[in-house]
């Protein structure tokens, strides 16, 4: 595709639109916008934009449009597969300058946000008005507009779903520059297609997600989490469906093994509350009442002491669930301190082939002689493996990482699984949603964004 090359004029332009102080080319361009934070690759803008409305947003995407000009929309640049990264150069829009909450309904329940807010706010503005947004992602300080555009799910997806279950309405800048607004605060929809549904997910290829409106429910009032140690990771995964069926349902079932929960202790500098043991489970539970808690994870204990587990440790006060959730939540910045470069997979397979994946990924550390690191959701099926370079050279790395990566999608595939969770395509998994797409289906993905974006300029390079 070929993109016209940015020039004074363009420049100009955005200048007009934004003011000189919000318009940045060459060296007034940090480095952390020529990458997110994993993908292993790197280009820069021609020019960086920070937006603070969705009419600037509109006016340069209908700049943009006529001039055949790629733009990538990005957040906090939290992404780890190269999805907000500018492929072709062109003009990159600074999503997180946008970052007002506008409005709390607390009549239908909704909160609404511009795209730039942090998920760690929302949560924090919504709890003081004892009201609860349920996503919960591990990296708090992405925004919502990522959020979003990936359908991130996080910790509690066990019990509450995911982004998409919680977004009501979105307004959006089309690549074209119109703006439109799908959904709204209605609880029921069935008014032609969901072009609602289409964005979230999408990554930024079909439009410019400028306004959210988010659906919340009740605050829970108390929350207890478990800390459940096992002999080994396999008799840890495969105890979950066990728990899965008990309808006990937990907020979030999460599985880490004693070398990652060590990395994380070194990171941080303090001490996990246990880490005695080869691998744990990590389960919360909420609800309204005490009792309604114990209920249930009285009945999970039983389930875990019965399938082997080495003892059952309650985290029922403040500072004991702070230190367990840190560490859990510094569990990839940990990782990724631990060596020199690495590389995530991160698929989704049913619940009851957790543990058979998980083994599989054990053996291939032998088999490829590479160091692999992996935690994950283990609730709802959402795997997060790390495959390590630690001293290999770059060409051993290569070819290293693409053999473990191909057996791993291929693995996941043959268990009913799919390439992505949570964290999206971008650029880096392209290859691999192709494999596991087939003609057909890439196809389809590949008209939808012709539809949206004939000339190919928003996110140009991402997901097919």
């Amino acid at each position: 595709m070929d993109y016209k090359k940015i020039d004074k004029k363009d420049i100009d332009f955005l200048i007009s639109v934004c003011g000189k102080e919000r318009v940045l080319v060459d060296d007034e361009i940090n480095e952390d916008f020529s990458h997110d934070e994993l993908a292993g690759i790197k280009r820069y803008p021609d020019v960086l934009v920070e937006v603070r409305s969705t009419e600037e947003v509109s006016k340069i995407m209908k700049y943009a449009y006529e001039n055949n000009i790629p733009v990538t929309p990005r957040g906090q640049g939290t992404g780890l597969v190269g999805g907000a990264v500018a492929l072709h150069g062109g003009i990159m829009i600074n999503l997180s300058t946008m970052n007002r909450i506008l409005e709390l309904d607390e009549e239908n329940l909704t909160v609404t946000v511009e795209p730039g807010v942090l998920l760690m706010e929302i949560s924090k503005f919504v709890e003081e008005h004892d009201l609860f947004y349920p996503p919960d992602p591990g990296e708090k300080s992405a925004t919502i507009g990522g959020n979003i555009n990936t359908n991130a799910g996080g910790m509690r997806a066990v019990k509450y779903g995911v982004t998409r279950d919680y977004i009501r309405g979105l307004e959006v800048v089309l690549p074209n520059g119109e703006v439109i607004e799908v959904g709204g605060k209605v609880v029921k929809n069935s008014s032609g297609y969901s072009l609602k549904d289409l964005f979230v997910g999408s990554e930024g290829t079909l439009g410019i997600v400028t306004k959210a409106v988010l659906r919340l429910l009740p605050l829970p009032k108390k929350a207890i989490s478990l800390l459940i140690p096992f002999p080994n990771l396999e008799m840890a995964i495969e105890t979950v469906p066990r728990i899965i069926k008990s309808k006990a349902i937990p907020t979030a079932v999460e599985y880490m093994v004693r070398d990652v929960i060590l990395a994380s202790e070194e990171f941080l500098g303090k001490k996990f509350p246990d880490n005695s043991a080869d691998a744990y489970l990590l389960l919360t539970f909420d609800g309204n009442s005490k009792e309604e808690i114990e209920n249930a994870y009285e009945k999970v204990a039983h389930i875990c002491l019965d399938a082997g587990a080495l003892d059952v440790l309650i985290s029922n006060t403040e500072e004991r669930q702070e230190s367990i959730w840190s560490a859990r939540g510094a569990f990839l910045e940990a990782i990724k301190a631990s060596t020199t470069e690495m590389d995530e997979c991160d698929v989704v397979v049913p619940r009851n082939r957790v543990a058979e994946f998980v083994k599989f990924t054990n053996d291939l550390q032998k088999e490829f002689d590479i160091r692999i690191r992996s935690f994950g959701h283990a609730g709802d099926g959402n795997l997060h493996v790390y495959v390590l370079k630690d001293d290999l050279s770059e060409e051993e790395w290569k070819e290293k990482l693409s053999g473990v990566f191909k057996a791993m999608y291929d693995k996941a595939e043959e268990l009913g699984g799919q390439v992505s969770g949570e964290h999206g395509i971008g650029f880096a998994k392209k290859p691999y949603l192709e494999k596991s797409l087939g003609n057909l289906r890439m196809q389809l993905l590949k008209n939808i964004k012709q539809s949206f974006d004939p000339k190919n300029i928003l996110n140009p390079g991402k997901v097919c």
